[in-house]
């Protein structure tokens, strides 16, 4: 395990489910901590003054981290959190840039609750956990990179069959199976247009891009993360939040 992921889930489990965020935050951040999580303020202050309240009014914390990976100074960590014996249910998907110490510098996420019915009928958060670093990284996110381009930016859906496999496992809430579903949602009005990639950061068979959607008349934060077998597309899952009004920011915003 990279520096900079042990010092992420140390952050996630240390910090946030164990309780200590003030030692936390101080122990695994470096010269500065930007932040881009909707309603936290930058820099260790900004943590605590969110983080120690959340422990607070949350006393019983129940945080997994059911996937993540390290590629360079980028961390990627997925969580499901069930607060208060279930009274919330959270997926959380976070990415990390860290210094060349692993200490953390910079933070972004998308929040969405825990769906239980989704449209394909997968667990939004379950499948999938071990990644399989025989293979090539870089020509998977070559992949997806291309996929992003040609069929979610430019809107080129015909192209679906190059990159995804028919019987594609989709966990995304509100996309049905296959490769039909996502087909499907593609052309329906929620898919809306995918304006911008914000960042690509890949581990063997997974790569995650982060990026920002229009749709409802409303820009939406999105990761969607992905698994590649057979050089397609072989398993997806997504994590969106709506931007807020940019009064409504607690720091830069979400990118």
């Amino acid at each position: 395990m990279g520096k900079a992921l042990e010092n992420v889930r140390n952050l996630y489990l240390e910090g946030i489910a164990g309780g200590k965020a003030r030692e936390a935050v101080y122990k695994y951040t470096g010269h500065r901590y930007t932040q881009h999580s909707t309603g936290v303020g930058d820099g260790a202050e900004g943590f605590l003054a969110f983080f120690e309240p959340f422990v607070e009014r949350n006393p019983k914390r129940e945080i997994e981290i059911v996937r993540s990976f390290q590629d360079g100074a980028w961390v990627f960590c997925n969580a499901y959190q069930s607060l208060n014996d279930g009274a919330a249910q959270w997926v959380t998907t976070d990415m990390f840039y860290a210094d060349p110490d692993g200490l953390v510098l910079e933070h972004w996420d998308t929040i969405a609750p825990y769906v239980a019915e989704t449209a394909s009928g997968e667990n939004m958060v379950r499948g999938t956990v071990e990644i399989d670093s025989s293979v090539d990284t870089e020509a998977n996110k070559a992949l997806v990179r291309e996929y992003t381009k040609q069929v979610l930016q430019e809107g080129n859906h015909d192209k679906l069959a190059e990159f995804v496999a028919e019987d594609l496992v989709q966990r995304a809430p509100s996309i049905g199976a296959g490769r039909e579903g996502l087909a499907d949602w593609l052309a329906s009005e929620a898919a809306g247009r995918y304006e911008m990639l914000f960042n690509l950061i890949g581990a063997g068979d997974f790569v995650v891009t982060y990026g920002k959607r229009h749709a409802g008349g409303k820009d939406i934060a999105v990761f969607d993360i992905y698994r590649v077998a057979d050089g397609k597309i072989a398993e997806h899952w997504d994590n969106a939040e709506g931007i807020l009004p940019r009064d409504q920011w607690g720091n830069s915003g979400k990118f």
